[in-house]
């Protein structure tokens, strides 16, 4: 691909702290078969991610954060940054992820020859190589997400390309026109299922999420997360609800509303036992604290959307995500009573 046949590309990479992982992503985005703006959003680092980028990276544009807005709010500023500049798409990529160089190339490709697609979405890799980390975002009838594929080890299952509910953030690519109508990340996730809204906003609104299986990242998981304690506890139980509240059409509340409520209620207890109880009950109060402005946001999003309940209906998946092991006891001995009564 020449680069008088490329479109204006901008790649947003959110950093905090993310000086040992960092080098490596941006090698790879320098590497690219296709030119992009390399745009690293330094989120109040603390570890010399700011010296490292000024010293071994003056080609990289580099905007900095007074404190950390985790991954919604870093990622934002970068497309704010891309929208401002007049760029066709924006490409995300995760500070400790490393693309291959072929990467943003198969994903451009994804945009160019589908003019209803708004989101192309990579297969993700696990650093090591061994097994799956996302072939893109799944929305259940449970209320819950998750990527499609996490922890397989055939790398070649998902080799084709396809339309998928939702894009992983830690590797897509946007297109600029999508993001002017639907809007940017939800800053009140912070972090966690934030391109899962997106996603499901950009369905509502009748664009297309397309998977590109020639597009391989290799991903450090949960490299950030891992260093604060509680982090994905107090995300998860505040986000998973707005994900509902916000776009779920009302046909589908008596379905997945009940499901939703017994998967919080678990996933609370579960937490409690961890020791991590009172992130869950900061999450929960945040959650509820928010609800108001969530449901304001629901009036605007089911306001403009441009597709039927029967179509959200279709590409939801009717079923537990594959981990969700006590869900599926619990399924199975509701069923067993059934079937006796």
């Amino acid at each position: 691909m020449t680069n008088e046949s490329t479109p204006r590309v901008a790649v947003v990479i959110p950093n905090w702290n993310g000086k040992v992982d960092l080098p490596a992503c941006l090698d790879s985005l320098l590497k690219q078969t296709v030119h992009a703006k390399i745009v690293v959003v330094e989120n109040g680092s603390t570890d010399g991610s700011a010296e490292l980028l000024e010293h071994s990276y003056p080609q990289v544009t580099v905007l900095p954060q007074k404190k950390n807005l985790g991954f919604a709010g870093g990622v934002n500023a970068g497309i704010r940054y891309a929208l401002e500049e007049d760029f066709t798409f924006v490409a995300l990529l995760n500070n400790d992820a490393v693309a291959e160089k072929n990467w943003l190339e198969e994903l451009i490709k994804g945009l160019e020859n589908n003019p209803k697609a708004g989101i192309v979405t990579s297969k993700i890799v696990s650093s090591d190589g061994s097994y799956l980390d996302s072939t893109g975002d799944i929305y259940s009838s449970w209320g819950l997400s998750y990527p499609r594929g996490r922890g397989e080890t055939d790398l070649d299952t998902y080799d084709d390309q396809t339309i998928i509910f939702g894009a992983s953030g830690g590797a897509s690519l946007y297109r600029c026109e999508m993001l002017r109508k639907i809007g940017l990340f939800d800053e009140d996730f912070f972090a966690y299922y934030e391109d899962v809204d997106i996603s499901f906003r950009a369905q509502l609104a009748g664009w297309q999420v397309n998977f590109m299986p020639h597009a391989v990242v290799y991903h450090q998981i949960s490299a950030t997360s891992s260093k604060i304690k509680g982090f994905t506890t107090y995300h998860t139980i505040k986000n998973y609800p707005w994900i509902f509240k916000k776009n779920v059409p009302l046909s589908l509340w008596h379905i997945i509303l009940p499901r939703l409520v017994l998967a919080q209620t678990l996933f609370i207890g579960r937490a409690i036992l961890r020791g991590h109880g009172w992130y869950a009950l900061k999450g929960t109060v945040m959650c509820c604290y928010k609800t108001p402005k969530k449901f304001i946001e629901r009036r605007r999003i089911q306001k403009h959307k441009q597709v039927t309940d029967e179509y959200i209906y279709t590409i939801l998946t009717w079923d537990l995500p594959p981990n969700a092991k006590n869900l599926r006891k619990l399924r199975k001995i509701w069923r067993k009573f059934r079937r006796k009564s």
